[in-house]
């Protein structure tokens, strides 16, 4: 399936033109040029639903028609038809502005990435994070536009963020990612056209980069992989264009955090290596120590027993140099006993199961201090060691403490946690297990 026109259809709305509009338009403009044409609103239709170009030189007449409306010279690249496929490395901080408002307005009427899209993937993967490290960066980031930018403009967007980062704690991903989609669109889109100078700029796509960075989180934790990464990239050319060196990293943790889950784990290790390079010196420790221990889960993931443990040390060394007060709002997420419960999860992956146990325990020893759904995946970690070990009430009981942690939360990868243990369980017939399980199905199947 192609993905929709985005970029079509996000200009058509700016521009005020409808598909039967823009349709009739060419039809004069191809009149008046003595190459009759005789489109209609289907056609153009056609064009973003299937990202089709039409022939000869009609998108270079969109181009002339839907310009002016919106105010700009605009290129085949910016209405989606460029003759050439190539990637979006080294884009223009306007065109790349365009492409997430864009995004999120096809986001909006869920016209974009349906679920199941296909992931970006190979060398295209890297190609956002190789732009991200190397030059060349932007000189200037002001711009002209219909409304000034203020200070206090920015301050909302960063009030806004973690205002939904805490609905998202308290309720998943999935009812929280439509408001703050619908956010982006209404109070996000007009600043990021509005005028405003070089540092105001900067401010600027620090917040909205950690809206769109969340917006990327909400998609990943509704299942909606290709939508989440796709935000994700966006957040991380806005991390660019603030030269925010820090904000940069924490996106790319992010990415890391997805690949890990999709089992890429060779570009788990480089995305972690470039953030640990790329903004050096400028990484807060938590931030730092949540890298070196995604590195290590990586490692153990391939069985590179000496490389995890080599990162353990690296994680818990930073850990001490945490002080909560001095932390940048995004890195929330790493919260006391969180690399606790990460280091258990890759002694269990490494099979050493008495080692993880103790970090296990440990880790839910200061789950009080952590948020449910911290809570709940510290308690799955614990409950898949018990249950490899085969202590199977312990681990039962150990799950359904997981389950009170999550009811009244919609969340794929919370539904995803508990499945891993309930099929770890299910092999076992002993009572405490078929009453978890029979209420673990029964939690999945309830409407929310």
């Amino acid at each position: 399936m192609s993905e929709l026109n985005i970029l079509l259809d996000s200009l058509l709305a700016e521009a005020g033109i409808s598909h039967a509009g823009l349709a009739a338009r060419i039809n004069r403009a191809t009149v008046t040029a003595r190459r009759p044409t005789r489109y209609d609103h289907t056609a153009v239709a056609r064009w973003i639903r299937d990202n089709a170009t039409p022939r000869g030189d009609v998108p270079e007449i969109i181009c002339e028609i839907i310009g002016p409306r919106v105010g700009r010279v605009l290129q085949l690249a910016d209405i989606g038809m460029a003759r050439a496929a190539g990637d979006d490395v080294g884009m223009e901080l306007p065109k790349a502005v365009d492409q997430a408002v864009a995004l999120w307005r096809g986001d909006l009427g869920n016209k974009v990435l349906p679920v199941g899209a296909a992931m970006i993937d190979g060398p295209a993967a890297i190609a956002p994070v190789f732009e991200w490290e190397n030059p060349p960066h932007e000189i200037d980031v002001s711009r002209q536009g219909p409304r000034p930018v203020s200070m206090a403009d920015v301050q909302v967007l960063k009030d806004a963020r973690i205002r939904y980062e805490q609905m998202y704690r308290r309720v998943g991903g999935v009812p929280v990612r439509p408001r703050l989609v619908a956010f982006l669109n209404t109070s996000v889109t007009p600043l990021l056209k509005g005028s405003h100078d070089d540092r105001l700029g900067r401010e600027l796509f620090r917040a909205a980069g950690g809206l769109a960075a969340l917006a990327g989180i909400c998609a990943y934790d509704s299942d909606r992989q290709a939508l989440s990464q796709r935000y994700l990239f966006h957040a991380l050319r806005m991390a660019k264009a603030s030269s925010n060196l820090a904000f940069g990293g924490y996106v790319i943790a992010l990415l890391a955090n997805q690949a890990m889950a999709q089992a890429k784990y060779r570009r788990v290790i480089q995305y972690c290596e470039t953030a640990l390079r790329g903004a050096r010196g400028h990484l807060s420790p938590a931030l730092a120590m949540d890298l070196h221990i995604l590195h290590a889960k990586a490692y153990a993931r391939i069985g590179d027993r000496a490389s995890c443990h080599a990162h353990m040390r690296l994680s818990e060394a930073t850990a001490a140099q945490i002080r909560r007060g001095e932390e940048p709002p995004e890195t929330g997420y790493v919260q006391p006993g969180l690399l606790e419960c990460q280091h258990a999860e890759a002694l269990r992956r490494l099979g050493d199961l008495t080692s993880a146990q103790a970090y296990a325990e440990e880790a839910l020893c200061l789950a009080d201090t952590c948020h449910l759904r911290g809570q709940a995946h510290r308690l799955a970690t614990l409950a898949l060691i018990l249950a490899e070990r085969g202590e199977l009430e312990q681990a039962a009981s150990t799950a359904e403490c997981m389950l009170d942690c999550t009811e009244g939360m919609e969340s794929e990868r919370l539904a995803e946690r508990i499945e891993s243990v309930t099929t770890a369980l299910s092999a076992y017939d002993t009572r405490p297990v078929k009453e978890f399980v029979a209420r673990a199905r029964q939690q999945a199947g309830i409407p929310l």
